[in-house]
């Protein structure tokens, strides 16, 4: 299927690995430019842009801590500067520590509250205001499932990716006059290079069990989607928040 991504230009954050990898490959795959940003992986984010122009595509790789507003306008203006314009957005970047709330310290919250919420908010801000000037466009919000359905020791980051979640919606009703649609993926269990593979490999029947398709989620299950979404085919779908779990929110 041709999703018709050719001449669209995306910005995917924390695009360098894992999940955000398979999405810059997916969508440059399908014709679009693309800038990877990236916080720290740095050579990672470069190998990336080097793999897309190695296959004909166009790629940029963009350090920015979306924590920080002007930051983003930077790496904005940045895209727009070398790749001509704006048109997908995927807040795809992340930061999380795994505790009960109750062991947690309030000075443990504010970062994964910055990255997970604010973050968007910041890249939201910046780039819808240039989609609803070009009358189109098109976000992307990645979360756990866990900001639907909750999870122990996730409580800061779950309940941060919540508010995405309301922001999803809201952001939906104010930005379609512009014909810009907003649409969120609620993730399962991803395998990303983030687990300590001795605990995954100690406790994967565990975890199994709580999803009926009885395995975890692959980062190319997540980039599909994340494409279709980005593409005019999606045109019509806008405020939805789409589970990406393997079932694992139907259980328990």
């Amino acid at each position: 299927m041709n999703l018709g991504l050719e001449g669209k230009v995306a910005l995917v954050t924390g695009g360098a690995r894992d999940v955000g990898r398979a999405i810059v490959e997916a969508l440059a795959r399908e014709g679009a430019a693309v800038t990877v940003n990236y916080l720290s992986s740095e050579h990672e984010a470069a190998r990336l842009v080097d793999d897309v122009r190695a296959k004909g595509g166009r790629a940029i790789a963009c350090q920015a801590d979306v924590a920080d507003y002007a930051a983003v306008e930077v790496m904005v203006d940045r895209t727009v500067a070398e790749l001509g314009r704006l048109d997908v957005l995927v807040n795809n970047a992340g930061y999380l520590e795994q505790k009960l709330f109750l062991e947690t310290k309030p000075e443990e919250w504010k970062r994964q509250v910055d990255v997970c919420y604010t973050g968007v908010l910041n890249c939201s801000h910046v780039a819808g205001r240039r989609m609803v000037a070009q009358k189109g466009g098109r976000i992307v919000n990645i979360v756990g499932d866990s900001a639907r359905i909750g999870q122990p020791r996730l409580g800061i980051s779950a309940s941060a990716r919540g508010g995405v979640l309301s922001l999803t919606k809201t952001l939906a009703k104010e930005l379609g006059r512009g014909n810009v649609t907003v649409n969120a993926l609620a993730l399962g269990w991803i395998e990303t290079s983030h687990v300590d593979p001795a605990w995954l490999a100690a406790n994967r029947e565990k975890i199994l069990a709580l999803y009926p398709i009885r395995r975890l989620g692959q980062p190319t299950d997540v980039a599909p989607l994340v494409t279709f979404l980005a593409s005019d085919h999606a045109g019509w779908i806008t405020g939805q928040t789409i589970s990406v779990s393997g079932g694992y929110s139907t259980t328990g």
